[in-house]
């Protein structure tokens, strides 16, 4: 058996060290970037919490969104985490929890969130907003 680090220089361990330490922060920066999008559909959405056996307690500090956008975890893997969403159009941001799921590729928002980021009356008119997320850490 042939003991390679014997034969490695020093130069040769330190750029091997730095390869591995710029893979990782590749990584880490894919990964990060996995976690937001931006051009997303957000749409208003109510729901009767006492027919779906929902405890909103969670929304005491958060609006909540149903999650099903293009970027991030999904189904049980997103629910109880929080995003960050922005108004494309005015920049307005939130804070929402998400609670539920979706199938149209956005944000279905608590009315009170969506209200908070519709700044503009844009999303009274016609429904629906552009917006940007990132998950971020719900702090509690």
């Amino acid at each position: 058996m042939v003991n390679v680090s014997a034969r490695t220089t020093p130069a040769a361990a330190t750029l091997a060290l730095a390869l591995v330490v710029a893979a990782c922060a590749s990584a880490a920066a894919r990964g990060a970037a996995a976690q937001q999008a931006g051009g997303v559909t957000a749409v208003r959405n109510s729901y009767v919490a006492s027919l779906a056996n929902w405890d909103l307690r969670a929304r005491q500090r958060y609006g909540w969104a149903a999650f099903c956008g293009p970027a991030g975890p999904h189904c049980e893997a997103s629910c109880g985490r929080c995003l960050l969403g922005a108004n494309a159009a005015t920049g307005a941001q939130a804070t929402v929890r998400i609670l539920d799921r979706c199938s149209f590729g956005g944000l279905g928002l608590d009315p009170l969130v969506f209200n908070q980021l519709d700044t503009d009356d844009h999303g009274v008119v016609t429904g629906q907003l552009t917006v940007s997320y990132q998950f971020v850490d719900c702090q509690d």
